[in-house]
This record gives C-alpha cells, structure tokens and sequence, in this order.
C-alpha cells in the first residue's frame, strides 16, 4: 500500500480542500494517508486519515520559520512514498525530502506571486520585491519535484512552463452536499456571504449596498473579519442595519443559511489574484441552488453567463450591488431558474467527483513511475 502525507503549515484539519477533498478521495481508494497539521488539536484518525498535529505556534513569523521546521522534521520521520505540499514556505521542506530521494507534488493553491503583490501588509515596492524574489524560489524549488497540482486553469498554465507533470484539481462542491430542500416560496427576502471576510474582498461594498436597498433584503455574513478595525467601522455604518452577521460556521450551518437565501454575494475587489481564479465560493452557492451576484471580471462573466446562473457587477459600485439583490428578490421565478441551471452546471461538470478522479489518475501515475523506477 503506498504511504502518502500531506502537509500543511497553514491550514486546519478540516480544510475542505486538503482533509474533506482530497485526503479523504485518496484513504477511500486504498492509500494509507497521513496529514500532518500545525493547529494545536492533538492527534486523531477521522475517515481512514491518520492526522498528526506539531502543535501551533502564534504569529505569522513564527509559523513560517519554526513551524514549517516542525513539519519538516515530522515528514522525514514519517518516511512515505509520496508528500504532498500545501503551502508555500513548505517548498524548502520538499526540497529536503527531495535530497532523501522523496516523491514530492506542490499543490498550489493560489498563484502566490500574484497574491503577494495585493498584501495589505506589504507597500508597494515591497510587494513587488518580495513577490519576484518568491516567484524566483518557486520556479527552482518545482521545477525539481515530480509533479504540480493547481486549484484553477490559470495556476495549471503558469506552472506547465515550468513542470510537464502538471495538473489542475479544481475546489469544485460536492454533490448533494449543499444541497436545499427548501421550497423556492418559503426562502427568506435575504442573501449570503460566506467565506473570509475582509477589505479585498469587497466586504465594505457589500455592508454600504445595504444602505441602497430599496426591497426588504437582509444580507447574511457568513465568516470572521480579518481586519478587526474594518468590522469596527462597518458596524458603525448605516448600512449595517441590513446585516445578519454569524460569525463562522460549520458546513452544516453554512448549508442552512444557503437554503433560506435567495442569491449568494462573491464580489471580490479587481485584483491580479482574483481577476483569473475560480472562486469556490461561487460553485458553492450553485450547487446550492441559488444564483450568484459576482464581480464582472471576464472569466467570471463568462463561467456565470455560459450557465446562466446570475448576475455580474462592478464590485467598486455599492448601488449596483444593491440593484442585482433588489432584483434577484423581486423577480423570484428568474431567480429561481438562474438557480436551478446553476445547479444543473453543478451536476454536469463543476463538481468534486470529477475532480477526485483527476486526483486518483494523477496518483496512480506518479505511483506507477514510482515502481518502475523502483524495479530498473
């Protein structure tokens, strides 16, 4: 049986991306999977995954430099066939499990240079150096592993001029898992954010449209702030007063706030990272059944138009965010058919179960090499 460990720096146990997707698809297809975590949790086995937990270290310093030391040691101890990376400060550690003779994959879940380039925390020149400077590091560091996987097309394209062995495993819903029961005419006059809420993001925007609203819309705010001194001064908005907020939630309480919402909100502000990703968030309120009120970044534009299953505005513009909301709740038999198609493009083509089999056909390879190499 083949071992494989994912690490991660970063990211929490129940990650939907790396625990619920991926390391899950992978026990369930006869792999021995480890994922090893830094969140303070503890050890545990969920799901035929064995999770091992190097504790958690405070401050992003901290983190990048002790923790990743941390799962660095605890990945050359666990001694598997095959290590998957999650984060980017973990490209030193494939390196050093590269050097051992090690099967390494990075799983780049966002084009990080780009990403670096929109830091708050980084001014512009900084930002710039510091985003080139990584950029240098990652083509080295993936150009000598055995295989990349991407979340979006674009991340897939860049990466292709660097490793042929390039995939793109897509954060696509899985079916049935946000699914509503709820008759169209019992839905509430409210829409849904969910997903990590801050300025990028285009939170401020979203709170401000609540001050145009002409219909009797609420808007459910699904997530934490990231920025305590921006949720300070949104609260003190008058646009507030149309908002729900509910902090963080489970799956099972992101679906209940899904199933009473007549659209969902994903209007990220125009930036280099945004402008080609493929938020999940999106196929998310799909897969819900409700239609989607999104930026109008032509990739975007033209996931959503080809499905037919929303609206697109210029996420910079309150009151067009306002009117999208106030017309998806006054016209609830389009909203309800730009819901049901979106969900139909669910069931086609943007779902987990065509994704899990791109993850499994790209193991089975990499396993293959593997013992052929093993047999020369």
């Amino acid at each position: 049986m083949q071992k494989i460990v994912h690490l991660t720096s970063a990211h929490p146990r129940n990650d939907t991306r790396i625990f619920i997707k991926q390391c899950r698809t992978l026990a369930a297809h006869g792999y021995d999977v480890t994922l090893v975590v830094a969140d303070g949790q503890g050890d545990e086995r969920r799901d035929g995954v064995r999770i091992v937990d190097v504790g958690r270290l405070s401050g992003r310093m901290r983190r990048i430099f002790s923790t990743t030391r941390r799962v660095r040691d605890k990945a050359l101890s666990l001694d598997a066939d095959i290590y998957q990376l999650h984060d980017p400060e973990l490209l030193p550690t494939g390196l050093a499990l590269k050097r051992r003779g090690k099967t390494v994959i990075f799983d780049s879940h966002e084009d990080v240079p780009r990403q670096l380039l929109s830091k708050p925390y980084l001014g512009p020149l900084s930002g710039k150096l510091i985003s080139a400077t990584f950029s240098l590091v990652e083509r080295y560091a993936c150009a000598r592993f055995d295989g990349i996987i991407a979340a979006t097309p674009f991340i897939r394209e860049k990466f292709l001029g660097i490793h042929p062995v390039t995939l793109d495993v897509n954060n696509f819903p899985m079916i049935g898992e946000l699914d509503s029961a709820t008759p169209w005419a019992d839905k509430h006059n409210e829409v849904c954010y969910v997903g990590g809420i801050g300025e990028i993001r285009g939170i401020r925007e979203l709170v401000h449209a609540g001050q145009y609203l002409r219909s009797s819309a609420r808007i459910n705010l699904v997530g934490k702030f990231s920025e305590p001194q921006l949720e300070a001064e949104l609260q003190a908005h008058p646009g507030w007063h149309r908002v729900t907020p509910s902090g963080f939630l489970d799956r099972t309480g992101v679906r209940k706030v899904m199933q009473r919402s007549l659209a969902g909100i994903v209007t990220f502000h125009r930036l280099p990272n945004h402008l080609d990703s493929l938020p999940t968030k999106m196929f998310e309120y799909m897969s819900a059944g409700i239609p989607v009120i999104a930026s109008n970044f032509p990739l975007w534009r033209e996931t959503i138009e080809r499905a037919g299953c929303g609206l697109c505005v210029d996420p910079a513009d309150p009151r067009a965010i306002a009117e999208a909301i106030d017309y998806l709740v006054t016209h609830p038999e389009i909203a309800r058919s730009m819901g049901q198609k979106g969900r139909q493009a669910v069931l086609d083509h943007y779902n987990w179960t065509v994704q899990a089999n791109r993850l499994t056909d790209f193991y089975g390879a990499l396993s293959h090499v593997r013992q052929t190499v093993a047999a020369v």
